[in-house]
């Protein structure tokens, strides 16, 4: 067990942090790791985030390869052991009084996206630190399975049969798009304030192409996932190398992965999922 009250002694004797009288208030984290919002006098200033190295390196790496997006926190220390980080505390609630999907997903491109750069040095795909895939079809492929467990007999074979055979369309990534990915881009890390999106949080950092956060992004919630909101959204990504089909293939692959984790996490949006799933079949290029 880590000693809170020493590191943030030592991160104010470093001057990481002001000498302000600290709280340090848990919150949920990953599997190994413990989340702290610092917080003094009732104000929350900076995020302690403890976990183990190799969760904590990919987080540093997208912190520091995008500290000119004005959505992502910024890093202000990392322990020399890869033990646990600082960054800013963003206010503002997720999930909640988000306003319009178009609004928010345009200020996600401009403020986040379109500031990616393909410069990693990995040659794997999805989660190269711990879980590499050797083409980006696979990591793709492997979330269509993981999901078939949670949808089981919710929808029938065929949906399953034909989102494979959209996998099988994907190009496997010899082309050389992989980008350093938030990753887990969706309205449960959004923070939103005054009904408007003020920073992305809880980055799990993926190689992949720039295409795959969008989809994830505006798949992460049942409202407004219609073709009248995904196309102007589009259009303002800078790394815009796929057709219409390919874009409409895209959403169906992963609206079916967003109704496996809708079954385990949030199942209220169930019904509003199935009416979405039905519309973006029906859009299917084959159809």
């Amino acid at each position: 067990m880590k000693d809170i009250s020493g590191i943030i002694s030592d991160l104010i004797k470093k001057g990481v942090i002001d000498n302000s009288l600290y709280a340090a208030n848990s919150v949920a984290g990953t599997t190994d790791g413990l989340v702290y919002m610092l917080t003094a006098n009732k104000i929350t200033k900076y995020v302690l985030k403890l976990d183990l190295p190799q969760q904590i390196i990919p987080v540093e790496q997208l912190f520091q390869t995008y500290r000119s997006s004005p959505l992502l926190p910024k890093l202000l220390y990392t322990d020399p052991a890869k033990d646990y980080i600082v960054y800013t505390y963003i206010e503002g609630t997720t999930h909640y009084e988000r306003g319009a999907k178009l609004n928010w997903l345009t200020i996600l491109i401009n403020g986040l996206l379109n500031h990616y750069e393909n410069n990693l040095q990995t040659k794997e795909w999805g989660f190269w630190l711990e879980d590499p895939c050797q083409t980006w079809r696979d990591f793709i492929d492997k979330g269509v399975e993981y999901a078939r467990t949670a949808v089981g007999n919710l929808l029938p074979v065929e949906d399953y049969d034909q989102v494979k055979a959209l996998v099988g369309n994907i190009a496997e990534g010899e082309d050389g798009h992989r980008f350093l990915l938030h990753g887990d881009c969706g309205v449960h890390n959004f923070v939103f304030h005054r009904n408007a999106l003020a920073g992305v949080i809880d980055p799990s950092p993926i190689a992949g192409p720039v295409i795959y956060d969008f989809i994830y992004a505006f798949c992460s919630s049942p409202d407004d996932l219609n073709l009248e909101t995904l196309l102007p959204a589009f259009e303002l990504l800078n790394h815009r190398q796929i057709e219409r089909s390919g874009l409409i293939e895209e959403v169906i692959i992963q609206l079916y992965c967003r109704i496996g984790v809708c079954l385990k996490h949030h199942p209220h949006d169930l019904k509003e999922y199935l009416k979405a799933w039905d519309y973006w079949k029906a859009l299917a290029p084959e159809n």
